[in-house]
């Protein structure tokens, strides 16, 4: 197999998994801008990413947020799914939505608070037996805001025994992935701050426990590839939330940003064997003004584009310059592959998929934008308020 050839079955094998919550009304702390026709249940956001899915040819599944996405039959759910060509992916918790999480969930001082709150991530898990979903992604709003608010090492200590009691209920297959963020909502210390402490639970708890790393959730100047190359090299990287942020937040379209970094992060995956191996790559967005499923779309394109970019470093000249101290020459074979336009290769790619080229031009074409505009009248559509 020629390199190009062993490119383009590289970009044909990945996959990308949307948001449920996505294609919902979201936006800022400050508004959400409501649109016409987004979805009203998890059925209907399925039907959605199914479409992305339609032209993309790479978001195989959609992950579903507990309770935003609960319903009555999971099973039915996931079978609504594979009618559609798509799986049920993560499922994701939420222990930051109730007023009884305001001192905290499973770092609360309250231990009738942090019993409520593993409850519910073990009836994740049982979502996650539902669906054949394999990964319950952890995300804790945990925190203080003023010194002296609470002990933080035994809100550690909380946390760790709350992990573990969740850890033993995952069966065969299943993994628990915990995602850190550097603040917000909390200010003065945050429970789950970084990929060290995030990685010094997983580490504790054993095999099954991995480390989300969100590309937007670092300080400026956080070199987020190093991280990512040391989790590989720990096997313990579990997944991405991507997405992109020019200052605090992190809900924009990935690679909007800054796509050079997020090439440095994609080859830092194919270096370390991760595009090949069990790390999950998943979106993590809300968009307030954009369009939704346009948005996603390019959202995925963006990814398939650094992970293009990616695959064709030539590994041997870097690795020959690296050897021989060549500052320069290391960067120029680095940047020769990030400056390649790769957007007729991943077009070829496509069509020998039987997928448009085009997949935002595709998808305006199908109607589907109209479509759900006309037909989702009434009912509530699915969202949050700020």
């Amino acid at each position: 197999m020629t390199e190009l050839a062993a490119v383009k079955a590289a970009l044909k094998t990945q996959a990308v998994e949307t948001p449920s919550w996505a294609y919902g009304n979201s936006g800022t702390r400050f508004k959400v801008f409501a649109q016409a026709g987004v979805p009203r249940t998890p059925w209907e956001k399925v039907d959605d990413a199914a479409q992305v899915h339609a032209v993309t040819g790479v978001a195989p599944a959609v992950a579903l947020h507990i309770p935003w996405d609960q319903a009555d039959d999971y099973a039915a759910l996931a079978r609504h799914a594979g009618e559609r060509g798509l799986k049920l992916g993560a499922i994701n918790s939420n222990t930051f939505q109730d007023d009884d999480y305001k001192l905290g969930s499973v770092c609360h001082p309250d231990a009738a608070v942090r019993r409520k709150a593993v409850d519910h991530l073990l009836e994740c898990v049982d979502i996650m037996d539902a669906t054949g979903s394999s990964d319950l992604k952890l995300w804790f709003a945990d925190g203080t805001n003023y010194p002296g608010q609470d002990d933080v090492r035994r809100r550690q200590d909380r946390l760790a025994q709350g992990l573990a009691e969740v850890y033993e209920r995952l069966g065969e297959g299943q993994r628990m992935l915990l995602e850190y963020k550097l603040f917000e909502p909390a200010f003065y210390t945050t429970d789950v701050p970084d990929w060290g402490t995030a990685y010094a639970h997983c580490l504790k708890l054993g095999p099954k426990a991995r480390v989300v790393v969100d590309t937007g959730h670092h300080a400026p100047g956080t070199n987020i590839e190093f991280i990512v190359a040391t989790l590989l090299r720990e096997e313990r990287l579990g997944g991405f939330d991507f997405n992109s942020r020019f200052y605090a937040d992190d809900d924009l379209m990935a690679g909007a940003a800054d796509p050079f970094h997020l090439f440095r992060i994609m080859y830092e995956v194919v270096r370390g064997g991760g595009f090949t191996s069990e790390v999950a790559f998943m979106l993590d967005q809300c968009h307030n003004v954009e369009a939704k499923i346009p948005a996603i779309i390019r959202s995925v394109m963006n990814v398939q584009e650094a992970t293009a970019k990616a695959l064709l470093v030539d590994r041997n000249a870097l690795s020959a310059a690296q050897d021989s101290g060549d500052v320069l020459e290391a960067n120029a074979v680095l940047m020769d592959a990030y400056n390649t336009d790769v957007r007729p290769l991943l077009r070829e790619v496509r069509e020998e998929m039987g997928l448009d080229p085009e997949p935002l031009a595709a998808y305006r074409r199908t109607g589907w934008a109209e479509k759900i505009v006309a037909d989702r009248v009434g009912g509530r559509p699915a969202g949050w308020g700020a």
